[in-house]
């Protein structure tokens, strides 16, 4: 994924993740679609966190936002070559990973809460998460995104 000035994510990733959130819920991501520098840099400034992971068989963060990359206290290149599992406690991944299955057959899923570790071995609680499937123009899976503006360190 092509970097400004080291961290940002292309327009068409920030059009996926603008569109995709549009089909499955009906709403905007963000109410104020154009800026200056394009959607990907709304998005990179948005003032609640958003993330998302591709396809692999372990699927990889592929974007998180300053807000993002502030609450899991990892630099850009940390965060994109980081399994989306691991950011998630162990103890914890096993329901992840069944939550992001019922992501997968209904489109999104709002209303999640669970538990985070940033890098640092902070825990934090996500709270009201919305995750959503990301699907291209073409009905093509391309991963998942999250977005949420509530946390509670533990």
């Amino acid at each position: 994924m092509e970097k400004r000035n080291g961290i940002g994510a292309t327009e068409a990733h920030a059009r996926l993740l603008m569109d995709s959130y549009k089909r499955w819920t009906g709403r905007d991501l963000l109410v104020a679609k154009t800026q200056e520098n394009g959607i990907s840099e709304a998005l990179f400034q948005a003032p609640f966190v958003i993330l998302s992971h591709g396809t692999e068989a372990e699927p990889v963060l592929n974007y998180g936002n300053e807000k993002a990359l502030e609450l899991w206290e990892m630099s850009w290149d940390e965060l994109t070559s980081t399994p989306s599992r691991l950011t998630a406690e162990p103890m914890a991944r096993e329901e992840r990973d069944r939550f992001f299955e019922r992501v997968t057959e209904n489109g999104f899923v709002d209303g999640y809460t669970g538990i985070r570790i940033s890098s640092t071995g902070r825990r934090f609680a996500i709270i009201d998460t919305l995750v959503w499937n990301l699907v291209d123009e073409e009905g093509v899976f391309r991963g998942q995104a999250a977005a949420f503006s509530e946390y509670r360190y533990l």
